[in-house]
């Protein structure tokens, strides 16, 4: 049976078969319906789990958790109103911002573990890459009020595709460090991520797919920014010691 837009291509479907254990290929064995409409009904489903439980562990927010068992506040009331690494940097200080880079790093590779066990590497960690972002921005547990999406997206970079993740770190170190604009290197960085993933992992499209939807999200996400970049009126990241609070911020936040 033909499944369409859930067809694996031949390299993909060998690359498959010769990855680690899933729960789709292992359930289609058991049940010995390869290629029947069962199969996609399963693979359906593993396509769910990959988006809901991504989304709610997206939606955990370490940003919101802290500054409100720490400092009894709301870091959205801060600086750039988003919930993530920068701003905690610039509200809280780089001890607590290291703290929240860290754990929505981990929760961005719980989300690709989670997807690559459910679906394969390839299908699976794709889905689950996205809506760990989706979730990390607009999370339902606060009112889909949170972060830009840049820390999970640079954890999910690094997992299914290494080596463009080693392409943009510097390419984003060296744009940060010439503008010191963060918003400015993330930005360029989802940019060009979906091309360099191709040029080196042509045989993984649905990863090349999820990449130009976080391009579009993470893009939307920095349409503020981008706006006062052009401007000239965006903030810049100060590589000295700064004021432990700054309310006028308006910058990047990821």
């Amino acid at each position: 049976m033909n499944y369409g837009l859930f067809a694996l291509t031949g390299v993909e479907a060998e690359a498959s078969r010769k990855a680690a254990w899933n729960l789709h290929l292992w359930l289609v064995d058991k049940l010995g319906v390869g290629g029947t409409t069962n199969a996609i009904w399963i693979m359906l489903g593993g396509i769910l789990l990959c988006m809901v439980v991504p989304y709610l562990l997206g939606s955990i927010n370490p940003a919101i958790i802290f500054s409100k068992l720490i400092f009894h506040d709301d870091i959205r009331t801060h600086g750039s109103g988003n919930a993530g690494a920068t701003n905690t940097l610039r509200t809280y200080g780089k001890k607590m911002a290291a703290l929240i880079f860290i754990l929505d790093l981990l929760k961005a590779a719980l989300a690709i573990i989670f997807g690559s066990l459910v679906l394969g590497h390839s299908m699976g960690g794709a889905i689950s890459g996205l809506f760990v972002i989706l979730g990390h921005m607009f999370p339902i547990y606060y009112r889909f009020k949170g972060g830009k999406g840049v820390a999970c997206f640079a954890m999910v970079a690094l997992m299914l595709s290494p080596i463009s993740f080693c392409i943009l770190v510097p390419i984003f170190i060296a744009i940060v460090l010439l503008s010191r604009y963060v918003s400015l290197g993330s930005v360029m960085c989802v940019l060009i991520y979906p091309m360099i993933h191709h040029a080196f992992y042509r045989q993984e499209g649905w990863i090349t797919l999820s990449g130009f939807a976080m391009m579009v999200l993470i893009v939307f996400m920095h349409r503020e920014n981008i706006k006062r970049i052009m401007a000239g009126t965006e903030s810049k990241l100060s590589l000295g010691r700064k004021r432990r609070k700054k309310a006028s911020y308006e910058g990047e936040e990821k």
